[in-house]
C-alpha cells in the first residue's frame, strides 16, 4: 500500500480544509438523507465482520472504553501512516480486534449479537451513516453520506425527524473528532520525526510489509492520548 507522498505539514492542511468543509456542511443536509434513506438494522451482522466493512478504527474516547471493558480487543490499526529509516511504523490509533473465524467477526460479537451493545462505540452508534469526502469510482470527489446501502439491513422505516437529526448531529460529531485526532497525530509526528531525525521511507514501508505479510514480527508506535504506545505485532 503506497501511503500518501505529499508532505506532512501539506497533509494537515489538507485535513484541516476538510475539517472546515465538514464543520459548514448542515446537519439538516445529512437529516434530510437518514430520513430518506430510512435504515432499521435487522441484526444480520455484517457490519461487524471485516469480511463486509474492513476495520473499526477507534476514536481515542472508545479506546479507553476497551482498556476498561477488556484490552485484549485492541489492536494497532492497520495501514499505518509512516515509516520511519528504522522500519519503525506509525499509526494513528488503534482498531477493534477480529475473531479468526471466516467473516472476520468483531471481538465482542457472539452468535450474532454484540456483547457490549449498550456500551458500543462511536462508529458503531452511527453506523450506516457517515459524513466526509472521498472519490468515486470515476475519482470525483464528493460527499459520502452512507456506507453499504441495499447490502445490509431494512429500508424506508419511518424515522421521527428529531431522531434523525440527533443521528445527523451524532455523525457530524464522530467525523470531526476523527479529523481533529488525524491532525493531532500529524502534528505529532511532524515534531517527532524532527526531533529525533527521523522521515518516512516508503521502500522500508513496503519492505516491512512484505516481510509482515512473510509472517515476521514489526513494531508499530501507536498514537494515543498524545504519546506513542508500542506494539510487536504478527500477520494473523
Amino acid at each position: 500500500m503506497v501511503i500518501s507522498l505529499l508532505p506532512i505539514p501539506a497533509r494537515i492542511h489538507a485535513v484541516r480544509q476538510e475539517l472546515t468543509e465538514l464543520r459548514a456542511y448542515p446537519a439538516e443536509r445529512l437529516a434530510a438523507i437518514v430520513k430518506d434513506v430510512g435504515f432499521r438494522c435487522s441484526f444480520c451482522a455484517k457490519c461487524c465482520t471485516s469480511a463486509f466493512n474492513g476495520h473499526v478504527f477507534l476514536l481515542d474516547r472508545d479506546t479507553a472504553a476497551v482498556k476498561e471493558i477488556d484490552p485484549r480487543a485492541l489492536e494497532p490499526a492497520p495501514y499505518a501512516e509512516f515509516c520511519d529509516q528504522n522500519g519503525m511504523f506509525y499509526v494513528s490509533g488503534y482498531a477493534l480486534l477480529v475473531q479468526d473465524d471466516k467473516a472476520g467477526s468483531c471481538y465482542f460479537l457472539k452468535n450474532g449479537r454484540c456483547r457490549i451493545y449498550d456500551r458500543r462505540f462511536s462508529i458503531c452508534r452511527i453506523y450506516p451513516y457517515m459524513l466526509h469526502r472521498e472519490p468515486d469510482e470515476k475519482g470525483k470527489v464528493d460527499w459520502r453520506q452512507v456506507s453499504g446501502l441495499d447490502e445490509h439491513g431494512e429500508y424506508n422505516t419511518d424515522i421521527p425527524e428529531e431522531d434523525c437529526l440527533a443521528i445527523a448531529s451524532e455523525t457530524k460529531e464522530y467525523e470531526e473528532a476523527y479529523l481533529m485526532q488525524e491532525i493531532g497525530f500529524l502534528i505529532f509526528i511532524q515534531d517527532y520525526f524532527a526531533r529525533h531525525r527521523l522521515r518516512h521511507v516508503q521502500k522500508v514501508y513496503d519492505d516491512q510489509v512484505r516481510r509482515f505479510n512473510q509472517g515476521e514480527e514489526i513494531t508499530v508506535m501507536v498514537y494515543y492520548n498524545g504519546l506513542l504506545e508500542q506494539h510487536r505485532i504478527r500477520n494473523r
